[in-house]
């Protein structure tokens, strides 16, 4: 589904010059439930970035379902972005002016998602039901806390009902008991639906649930 060939990214911080990446050639096959981990500057939101396609490497290759994405625009990556990848951002990432409907809704505008407006609507009262904020729906991010943020953002990767979710530390935010009904809800999705999910963490608690773990250290894979 996803495959990296030799994967490099530098970075330039002032004359010095940084690699994130260093030819890193991973495989992650459809309905995978896969953890990333490693101390921080490892590199792991570096590749997670690069994986869906919101950074570009400075060499090697970057596939989706055996496709190179290398010779795509910027408009055909967001495109093709949009249709099959939902990302779960450690930072959350939500709209500070729209409220919980509307910050799910979003993706679905940016994914160009199709269906009536009624469907639309049943697509997102479902994502904010999943994540248990039914009742917070008409809240803007400043009035939720942390934990309901993290929850409003995991709705947003969801509604869309895209085939690979990358998550960026998804349980950082959270507590024991809101973290496990969040790893209960990814796991159904990836065993009901063949979601496939991708996810960097120090949460002990994510790891005992992954199915396959790569550990990266100063930007290299060592599985």
């Amino acid at each position: 589904m996803i495959e990296l060939r030799g994967v490099t990214k530098e970075y330039e911080l002032g004359s010095t010059k940084v690699e994130a990446l260093k030819k890193v050639s991973l495989l992650i096959e459809k309905g995978e439930f896969t953890s990333i981990v490693g101390p921080s500057g490892s590199g792991k939101t570096t590749l997670l970035n690069i994986a869906g396609l919101l950074d570009r490497a400075t060499s090697g290759e970057v596939l989706l379902d055996g496709s190179s994405v290398e010779g795509l625009s910027s408009r055909e990556r967001a495109d093709l972005r949009g249709r099959k990848i939902g990302f779960i951002f450690q930072g959350f990432n939500l709209v500070p002016v729209f409220d919980v409907y509307e910050n799910i809704e979003l993706s679905l505008v940016l994914a160009k998602a199709g269906g009536s407006r009624r469907e639309w609507k049943g697509r997102i009262a479902r994502a904010i039901d999943e994540v248990g904020l039914s009742e917070l729906a008409k809240h803007k991010p400043a009035e939720l806390s942390g934990g309901q943020r993290q929850r409003v953002a995991i709705a947003r990767a969801l509604v869309k009902k895209p085939e690979i979710i990358l998550a960026d530390e998804p349980t950082a935010n959270l507590d024991s008991k809101t973290a496990f009904s969040i790893i209960e809800l990814m796991g159904a999705l990836n065993e009901e639906e063949s979601t496939t999910f991708v996810f960097s963490t120090h949460d002990d608690r994510v790891l005992k649930y992954a199915r396959r773990i790569l550990r990266i250290e100063d930007g290299e894979i060592r599985e």
